[in-house]
């Protein structure tokens, strides 16, 4: 079994104290969120987890416990969002520095290998138009060179509470959204133009870059079709092989079958972009999963 920590809140950076604990006490409860009256019991024990896969803003607190989870016996590896938008659309965020220098740690105590960055999601506005995005992701690529092998981007998809909230925001005169689509779906011309781009600096920083459940086939902008909870790289690392792909994901979503075990309305950081973000569920936990951009 694979354990997701988690596609649903920032355990690693909000709630590390909790999941340490449950590791302790070796399970955690996990409530479904679409039948609140379900909860699962996931065994935490070392004989039980394949693999945990982290997602967070700030690997900290992996950095710190790393060694005591290894320690124990657990196999695990970090995705870190990183992206060093404005407030306006990541009112708390810690400082991007900060994020890689945790990286830069990781990738020396962990392997690049293991230390794995999310350009996540690709955000068109006033404030991070094309430009920016060059800009930005050049610093950061450069920022991370030798630390990561690996970044994954996704465009972003209007989700029903990240749609109102960025309605409000323009409503408001505090941010103008871009398109990222044509009419039909497609992704415009420019932005597949940008992502070419970005594809480009990251094999200058040497990063290979993947699409994550992206409906289109990016392969010619230099971007292949990636998984977040990624089954050839569990087994390149551990010899672990995954039985194909999770059932329960979006269908352009190549994940690995794992256990989230997250809560949906759980994280405070409050990223306007993201799908978790607004839904709650009463405990940490749920048994579905979808794509989510912003962790």
């Amino acid at each position: 079994m694979i354990v997701s920590v988690s596609r649903r809140g920032d355990i690693p950076r909000f709630q590390f104290d909790w999941f340490l604990e449950r590791i302790d006490a070796g399970f955690v409860e996990v409530r479904n969120p679409f039948n609140a009256a379900q909860v699962r019991r996931v065994s935490l024990c070392p004989p039980d987890v394949e693999a945990l896969v982290f997602w967070t803003r700030d690997p900290q607190a992996l950095l710190t416990h790393g060694d005591a989870l290894e320690g124990r016996g657990y196999r695990f590896y970090v995705m870190t969002t990183l992206t060093g938008y404005p407030a306006v659309l990541e009112p708390n965020m810690p400082a991007p520095e900060a994020v890689m220098a945790a990286m830069e740690g990781l990738a020396e105590k962990l392997g690049p290998e293991r230390s794995i960055w999310r350009y996540d999601p690709l955000f068109l506005s006033d404030c991070t138009a094309p430009a920016f995005h060059r800009r930005n992701f050049r610093r950061l690529s450069r920022g991370l060179k030798g630390k990561v092998r690996r970044v994954i981007i996704s465009v972003y998809d209007e989700y029903g509470g990240a749609k109102q909230r960025v309605a409000a925001l323009e409503k408001a005169g505090t941010l103008m959204p871009l398109p990222h689509y044509t009419p039909e779906g497609t992704l415009l011309p420019e932005v597949r133009e940008l992502l070419s781009e970005l594809a480009g600096m990251a094999r200058e920083a040497g990063m290979a870059m993947y699409a994550c459940a992206e409906a289109e086939n990016l392969e010619d902008l230099g971007i292949s079709a990636g998984s977040c909870i990624d089954g050839k790289l569990i087994a390149d690392l551990w010899g672990i092989k995954t039985a194909g792909k999770d059932k329960n994901q979006r269908p352009h979503c190549r994940c690995a079958p794992s256990v989230d075990i997250g809560a949906y309305g759980s994280c405070p950081a409050g990223c306007v972009y993201c799908y978790a973000h607004g839904r709650s569920n009463a405990c940490p936990g749920a048994t579905r999963g979808d794509k989510m951009t912003g962790l």
